[in-house]
């Protein structure tokens, strides 16, 4: 019988928020987003395999502004079809009411909520870009 270990999947890993490189390992100091100022806090390394974590002081910022764009497009998928099936007036254009006010204001309402964890998940995106799995590994066997 094999004793080997299975390779963890990536997209459990990822929305889990673990080490890119073992994928066991927490990246974040507070499993929870609250307290909010220590939403994003992450480790120095990944206290399974030793990866170095942090590497600059605001690393994923521009990929926030992509998720939150992507929320944005998202919310429009649910919104049009919310607005077609509640209009009043079926020859009614949707510039001759409040819809884009409406549309904006929910829209703005749910990025503000998932805020949180769209600053989260950026940082993971940045680090399974630039941290490829077993990198720490790696790096031990090189040295060695």
């Amino acid at each position: 019988m094999s004793t080997t270990t299975k390779k963890p999947l990536l997209l459990p890993a990822f929305f889990t928020m673990k080490c890119p490189s073992c994928r066991k390992g927490f990246v974040f100091q507070n499993r929870s987003v609250f307290p909010l100022g220590k939403t994003v806090a992450i480790k120095e390394k990944c206290e399974v395999c030793g990866q170095k974590l942090l590497s600059e002081k605001n690393n994923g910022a521009g990929m926030n502004y992509a998720l939150t764009m992507v929320v944005f497009l998202l919310n429009l998928l649910w919104y049009c079809p919310l607005y077609i099936s509640f209009k009043k007036n079926p020859n009614e254009n949707w510039y001759e009411n409040n819809s884009v006010e409406w549309y904006l204001a929910s829209s703005i309402f749910v990025v503000i909520v998932l805020q949180p964890w769209l600053m989260r998940m950026s940082r993971m995106v940045y680090l399974y870009l630039y941290v490829s799995f077993g990198a720490s590994s790696e790096a031990t066997d090189k040295n060695v």
